[in-house]
């Protein structure tokens, strides 16, 4: 079985991840305020929440994570609330999409790999709904249908850098490892699935190196270099 993980922002999403989340969080702030939510503690709120899905030890989902700590902040209001939230990712989070870039060699490579008999699966950090993921995979040109699974905070119990996230990922697919290979842009987040036996690319279009980690021994490149890398690994 042959298949290719793909991360979303700065990999198949291109994107300045500083600018997105500045414009992420003012237009869910417009959508809250009318609510009761001060802008300064809501995106407080919201990291705090997402602090706690990245420590997720896997008793919970991601999304339950991060709804225990956000209403610990705001009270039962905020599980009240909830729905409001969901409407923002379905309706108002699109205004985000004008900070991202587009690649459509991305979408490209997606069908060239589908012809090819190989398997695509979406293995984006699961901090966001699945409402969220699939908004920025559209916003990238892609089609979520073509994806075997796409990781989002409901389906998920842990977060990228944790290895765990990768094997629990491979083990509801029912995929080994040497199977697989993972194509990312964040050096510690993305290439970190090695560890495990997952091959891996590091697409540095957008590369994120937080620590200032050697990259010298990773597969690494643009599209080009990732398509001619697929090419050695799988006939496409």
């Amino acid at each position: 079985m042959k298949i290719v993980m793909f991360d979303l922002d700065g990999t198949l999403l291109p994107m300045d991840q500083d600018v997105f989340v500045k414009a992420y969080f003012s237009e869910l702030c417009k959508k809250a305020a009318p609510f009761g939510y001060d802008p300064e503690k809501l995106i407080k709120g919201v990291w705090a929440g997402t602090g706690a899905m990245v420590k997720n030890n896997g008793a919970k989902t991601n999304e339950d994570v991060f709804w225990d700590t956000f209403s610990g902040l705001f009270g039962e209001k905020a599980l009240a609330d909830k729905k409001i939230f969901n409407e923002f990712y379905a309706n108002e989070f699109d205004r985000a999409k004008m900070v991202c870039g587009h690649t459509p060699v991305a979408a490209e490579l997606i069908r060239k790999l589908r012809a090819a008999g190989i398997k695509v699966v979406l293995a984006s950090n699961p901090v966001f709904p699945e409402t969220a993921q699939k908004k920025r995979m559209q916003w990238a040109g892609v089609d979520p249908d073509d994806f075997e699974y796409i990781t989002t905070y409901e389906n998920s119990h842990y977060c990228k850098p944790n290895t765990k996230y990768y094997a629990e990922l491979l083990e509801k697919l029912g995929y080994k490892a040497e199977d697989c290979i993972m194509v990312g842009n964040d050096v510690n987040e993305d290439m970190c699935a090695a560890e495990i036996g997952i091959k891996t690319f590091l697409l540095t279009d957008c590369m994120i190196n937080a620590e200032g980690k050697d990259i010298s021994s990773y597969d690494r490149g643009g599209f080009p270099e990732l398509e001619e890398y697929l090419m050695q690994h799988y006939d496409i």
